[in-house]
């Protein structure tokens, strides 16, 4: 490992790491100590009275609506959330957008480990089917947050606190079906907690559907095992979980022609065009508590991925895959149709440690995190109808990636008075980046970059009254290029973000109301072009100049003891200051522009009623505003806006033989069969005209009418 802004033995490196707490109890000495199953995510989690906006979803919210949609689907009715399904129906590929930020950076950890790929900087949740049926919790921080594990927060980041231990013995089995042949089938155990110390815990699950694009499909295995050992200042965990998924492609949406007379049009016919992808994630957590006071928690963590994506091509030349021409009849034959595979095989190590000093007044928690990734990229060609004596199986390119990233921080909330509260929150992160080999055009990609980022963060919370309280924060946050960046023609730039926030919450018996103003300030801001590459990945590019800014308004309001109104409201504005576009050969600064895929308008609704005990019926309203596929404003490249409604029902029966639970639900999505688009792409087509240029576009059509209902029996 090498940085030259800073050198640090691993022996220490490995040392300084991550943390975890949460809920409360009283002890003698008034000193409040958390239970040791949520001091997992304490480092990377804030409470109800910290200057950072965020929103929590616990396990019983989750099991209304978890009959197979993934986890982004889940947490579409969050404040400032945008979703998007590849699949059109929330099976299988499925990606997140907060406060206009996609999901590359969106910093995601899962029990404090992160969960990013360290290249891409992306997050594939269809490489953890299921996961929502083993999340405890989680907690999405909008802006940049508090310091977190992996790669910088620039749009939000979302923390996932898997099971805790169960006290009691319990099995459950939830079965689900619906729509374009959607099917769930999962089986979830507990031994509870054996001799008042040892816990065994699992879960298998299984998820298919054809989703609602032509052959859109996706066979979704994935499994979550957990053994704990816990006595009153101990926690040990030791978990392995993850998941087979192969889905049949549908990157490249449809055209906007296409969509206008066959919207589940999909470009592949290639019968076995899929992405075939495993991972495994093993985790170590120790928590210890040395007294009311003074706790530490380490983790560990190894992941280990190896998957392709194969592909049909047809009429490609033989230089492309290092065939050798071959001489026919006086005829050079140097192109082919193929069948392709492309590799990707990461391994990822992982170790947090942190310690926690709690009293009356101050809150300190210092630590770090170190982790070490190296993947190996390469293609093969499995079958050839010319192959020009090469043998098939053979690599056609080769590349490595090898990124280390280190990051120190100590974080503190002071209790000033009663009334007032001071958080502050220092942050180094230390990144070492290099590749070799050529990328899957054979154009070399060489990169030895070091990065060192110094992240500060600091805040203020005044209680006005027993209800109501008043917050202000600033925060810094530093992130790097990722692996597509630098395979761009121009050498990219790290970026910076300077984040102001602004918030009043209320809480009482009848209603929890969070306002929130944000002003986020960009250097170099990697922002998306809107074109896709050939892997359906978004392409980006550096802006010198660009800002969001907005008002967050979410609550939860009971009407009456059986009826509550759960609304949230996002209002935006995200400009480019001066954006500089090349088109047809000339560049010309077009002035302010819109971010692309930044909708200034983002609302969402849940009216919740529960007639009776057990029975609750939910009606969900989300509205989209329009947004753009590029940054250059033109009508061509704008996405409509949509609006969207759900319907969710849950019945929950008691028995008093065989089983504890019985639950009953049910979902219909798109109650009144909106057509619309949630994602999009364009592209400058430079050869459909001579000297001139058009803009190109694609959809990603998202399903009409469409149920998912299921049971879960629990014993």
């Amino acid at each position: 490992m090498k940085f030259h802004y800073f050198k640090l033995p691993l022996s220490i490196a490995g040392l300084l790491l991550s943390t975890q707490l949460f809920s409360q109890e009283k002890q003698k000495d008034s000193v409040r100590v958390e239970k040791l199953d949520e001091v997992i995510v304490k480092a990377v989690r804030v409470n109800a009275t910290s200057p950072i906006t965020h929103s929590n979803i616990d396990k019983v919210e989750l099991s209304k609506r978890n009959l197979g949609q993934d986890i982004p689907i889940l947490m579409n009715y969050l404040p400032s959330v945008v979703t998007t399904s590849d699949a059109g129906a929330g099976v299988g590929y499925t990606g997140i957008r907060v406060r206009g930020s996609d999901g590359t950076r969106v910093n995601v950890t899962i029990n404090g480990i992160p969960y990013n790929d360290a290249e891409s900087q992306g997050t594939f949740w269809v490489n953890m089917p299921d996961i929502a049926s083993s999340v405890e919790n989680l907690q999405l921080q909008r802006g940049v947050g508090t310091s977190v594990n992996g790669s910088g927060a620039f749009g939000a980041s979302l923390n996932l606190l898997t099971d805790a231990v169960a006290d009691n013995a319990y099995g459950q089995i939830s079965s689900s079906l619906g729509s374009f042949n959607t099917y769930k089938n999962s089986v979830k155990f507990s031994t509870g907690l054996l001799n008042n110390h040892i816990e065994i815990a699992g879960r298998l699950s299984k998820i298919t559907s054809d989703g609602y694009v032509d052959r859109a499909s996706s066979n979704l295995k994935s499994y979550f095992l957990q053994a704990a050992y816990k006595d009153d200042n101990t926690l040990i965990k030791a978990l392995a979980f993850g998941g087979n998924e192969v889905t049949y492609q549908s990157w490249y949406g449809v055209d906007s022609e296409t969509l206008k007379t066959d919207r589940t049009f999909n470009y592949y016919t290639y019968d076995n065009e899929v992405d075939n992808f495993k991972q495994d994630h093993y985790q170590l957590h120790w928590n210890q508590r040395y007294s009311n006071r003074w706790s530490t928690n380490l983790g560990l963590n190894y992941t280990k991925g190896r998957g392709y994506f194969e592909q049909f091509k047809d009429g490609e030349d033989f230089e492309d895959y290092n065939f050798t021409p071959i001489e026919l009849g006086g005829e050079t034959i140097n192109s082919t149709d193929l069948i392709r595979r492309r590799w990707l095989t990461p391994d990822f190590y992982v170790a947090n440690l942190n310690v926690d000093y709690k009293d009356d007044s101050l809150n300190l928690i210092f630590g770090g995190s170190y982790s070490s990734y190296d993947s190996d990229h390469y293609g093969e060609v499995i079958w050839a109808q010319n192959s020009g004596g090469t043998s098939l199986g053979d690599h056609y390119y080769d590349g490595n990636g090898k990124k280390e990233d280190v990051s120190f921080f100590s974080k503190a909330t002071f209790k000033i008075s009663e009334k007032l509260q001071a958080y502050g929150d220092l942050q180094l992160r230390l990144v070492d980046y290099k590749t070799t080999g050529v990328t899957s055009d054979q154009v070399p990609l060489l990169v030895d970059e070091n990065f060192s980022f110094f992240n500060p963060k600091m805040g203020l919370t005044y209680l006005i009254n027993d209800n109501s309280s008043i917050y202000g924060s600033f925060a810094v946050a530093n992130r790097e290029p990722n692996r597509d960046d630098f395979k761009a023609e121009t050498k990219p730039e790290s970026e910076r973000l300077s984040d102001f926030e602004l918030g009043w919450r209320y809480a009482s018996e009848k209603a929890n109301i969070n306002i929130n103003a944000y002003y986020m300030d960009y250097k170099n801001q990697l922002v998306l072009t809107g074109d896709i590459d050939d892997v359906g990945d978004y392409k980006r590019a550096n802006v010198p100049n660009s800002f969001r800014a907005g008002l967050e308004i979410d609550a939860n309001i009971k009407v009456t003891n059986k009826f509550s109104v759960i609304p949230t409201v996002a209002f935006s504005t995200n400009k480019i200051k001066d954006f500089m576009l090349e088109r047809d050969g000339i560049v010309n600064n077009i002035g302010s522009t819109n971010i692309s895929f930044s909708p200034n308008t983002v609302v969402s609704n849940m009216l919740n009623y529960e007639p009776i005990e057990n029975l609750n019926f939910i009606f969900l309203t989300k509205y989209v505003g329009e947004q753009y596929l590029s940054n250059t404003d033109t009508e061509a490249s704008k996405l409509d806006s949509y609006f969207v409604n759900d319907f969710n029902i849950t019945y929950e029966i008691k028995p008093k033989k065989i089983f504890k639970s019985i639950v009953l639900s049910g979902l219909v999505n798109n109650v009144f069969n909106e057509k619309y688009e949630s994602n999009g792409y364009t592209y400058l087509d430079f050869w459909s005209t001579p000297g001139s240029s058009k803009e190109i576009q694609g959809y990603y059509p998202q399903a009409t009418t469409n149920f998912l209902v299921g049971v879960s029996l629990l014993f």
